[in-house]
């Protein structure tokens, strides 16, 4: 065993699907027809927004980054688990398992801070339509999204430096079927305690506040839809935003639980499956919900097929 901040542990087993052999077949599939699908919907909403120039509005820039956030953040973690559904090998190198780590972590952030500017922009453009056009200039949007991404990046990479500071002696079976923070601390010989003072202030800096203030924004808008006097004026918009607003709370409601709670036994297996929505299912629906259900969207794609 090696000492000072060097590890002993050069591997790490994933556990998560570990104990469902008889479905490993069956998940494999699944989650190969998510990921092809979530790489195709997510690359035909890069492709539109890039290519036609209706689409050159601040709403669809942020939407265009949130799908290529989704594509690098799908990227991150399905190939490796649907090549250890594929082969049964869960074991991946220590520097792997960081790198995964940072990029997912890295991504995560990233989505929650671009998610807050998305509702900003929804807010501005219905509650103050007036100023809209004078806030969100393209210098403005560049700020926005280049900051979500900033953020994130920078954001866990303080983590994973901390994580890379861990002795870990063993075990080293993760109890997860991806790296993530809460499940490397548990295995490290260190006191956690340091550890979990820093999950909690990152969580409340990445999830909680932006959570928040996301929340705000949709009252804001919802309250500003209910009041308009054209009554399918008000169905549409309500319909957009409450379902954008269903969206959002659900995916930052599963990373607060998962990040935010304490892992109890009764909780560990939910988190798993929390795990799963927000990593796996929030990049596939997210092209259907914010992009591909808008009109505008819909009359690019018609024009682009017609030009084929």
């Amino acid at each position: 065993q090696e000492q000072g901040n060097q590890t002993s542990v050069t591997e790490f087993i994933l556990l998560g699907f570990g104990d469902l052999p008889g479905l490993q077949v069956p998940l494999f599939l699944l989650f190969l027809v998510i990921y092809l699908v979530t790489m195709a919907g997510n690359i035909l909403v890069v492709v539109l927004v890039v290519a036609d120039r209706h689409l050159h509005t601040p709403m669809y820039f942020f939407l265009g980054n949130l799908s290529c956030l989704e594509i690098c953040y799908s990227s991150t973690l399905l190939p490796q688990l649907l090549a250890g559904l594929l082969t049964g090998d869960w074991t991946i190198s220590f520097t792997g398992c960081l790198t995964q780590y940072y990029f997912f972590g890295a991504l995560a952030g990233s989505e929650c801070l671009l998610l807050t500017v998305m509702s900003y922009d929804r807010y501005l453009a219905i509650c103050s339509p007036l100023h809209y056009a004078a806030r969100m200039r393209s210098r403005s949007c560049l700020q926005l999204a280049g900051g979500s991404w900033i953020g994130g990046l920078l954001g866990c990479s303080i983590t994973t430096v901390s994580i890379s500071l861990l002795n870990f002696c063993g075990p080293n079976g993760i109890d997860h079927f991806f790296c993530d923070f809460i499940p490397l601390v548990k295995l490290s010989c260190n006191d956690p305690m340091v550890m979990d003072m820093l999950a909690i202030a990152v969580s409340l800096i990445f999830l909680l506040v932006p959570f928040l203030l996301t929340l705000t924004s949709y009252i804001c808008i919802i309250s500003t839809i209910l009041n308009i006097r054209s009554t399918t004026g008000r169905q549409k918009a309500f319909s957009t935003c409450s379902s954008h607003l269903i969206v959002v709370s659900i995916y930052y409601g599963a990373l607060l639980i998962v990040y935010m709670f304490p892992t109890t036994d009764l909780l560990r297996n939910f988190k798993k499956v929390l795990s799963v929505s927000y990593t796996v299912l929030t990049p596939l629906v997210n092209p259907l919900i914010y992009t591909l259900r808008n009109r505008e969207v819909q009359e690019a794609l018609c024009k682009a097929c017609r030009e084929l």
